[in-house]
């Protein structure tokens, strides 16, 4: 669930100054709604499909690849309702005419400041999106936890799953075509003369895998998420997560042995 450059891998964490209002985006939204998304759609001219797919109301999360920072613009502007998602807290922390652009900018795409970690820290960051959902809104999560800097879709982690199943929200898979080649891994600004491609699929009821409790349970539906993503981009499938290499011998032996990736 990463919007900018490569970061470790592990999920994001709100701490309890980050934390906002569970669906209260502010003016800055409204007028983000208003005037970005169809600037952007403007001067971008992406190529929607399945839009009628996105529910207009209620809880639902919509599951994506990742390939580029635009990934984190490209869905709420291609999304018939909003969006909200984390992006790391050093966004809304900066300073002067150049910080105050930057936390604007964020809030006027829907997203939700955190910081980032694992294990504990990843619950703690799907606490805050439960909290979303359970006032009926819709969240972006990219389930592969980082962006794929190859190119290929990679293993999905299991806390779209997991909140999928803990709290009855569909599933709309995302496929997003061509953001890498608009903006690639150190470019400031996103090619005009390149478009990119965002595709909804069927939304998913993933209740028939178990209860969330279930390990078997969120394994397999976050394998059903994946596929239903690779469905739509046809992406080369990786087989494995998308972590950094392992340092050291303890880290190696701790990637071998099987563990939950949230």
């Amino acid at each position: 669930m990463t919007p900018a450059q490569p970061e470790p891998a592990g999920a994001p964490v709100a701490t309890a100054q980050d934390r906002r209002e569970p669906g209260g985006m502010g003016l800055t939204y409204g007028v983000g709604r208003m005037v970005v998304a169809p600037l952007a759609r403007l001067i971008y001219r992406p190529i929607v499909e399945g839009r009628e797919r996105v529910p207009r109301e209620g809880p639902v999360i919509l599951a994506s690849n990742h390939l580029s920072f635009i990934d984190s613009i490209a869905i709420p502007v291609a999304a018939p309702r909003p969006v909200h998602f984390l992006a790391k807290s050093a966004y809304f922390e900066g300073t002067g005419i150049s910080g105050w652009f930057t936390r604007e900018f964020f809030s006027a795409i829907g997203a939700v400041p955190v910081q980032r970690g694992a294990g504990q820290a990843a619950l703690d960051a799907l606490d805050q999106q439960r909290a979303l959902l359970d006032a009926g809104r819709a969240v972006a999560l990219y389930p592969e936890g980082t962006r794929s800097l190859d190119g290929r879709l990679y293993r999905g982690r299991t806390g779209a799953a997991f909140l999928a199943l803990q709290t009855g929200a569909p599933v709309v898979p995302v496929g997003l075509i061509g953001t890498a080649e608009v903006m690639p891994v150190g470019a400031r600004m996103p090619s005009l003369r390149r478009r990119v491609t965002v595709r909804f699929g069927e939304p998913l009821d993933l209740s028939h895998h178990g209860a969330p409790e279930s390990g078997r349970a969120r394994r397999g539906a976050t394998d059903e998420i994946m596929a239903a993503i690779h469905a739509l981009t046809g992406q080369e499938l990786a087989g494995t997560y998308n972590e950094a290499p392992a340092h050291g011998a303890v880290e190696k032996i701790k990637r071998a042995l099987p563990h939950e990736r949230l």
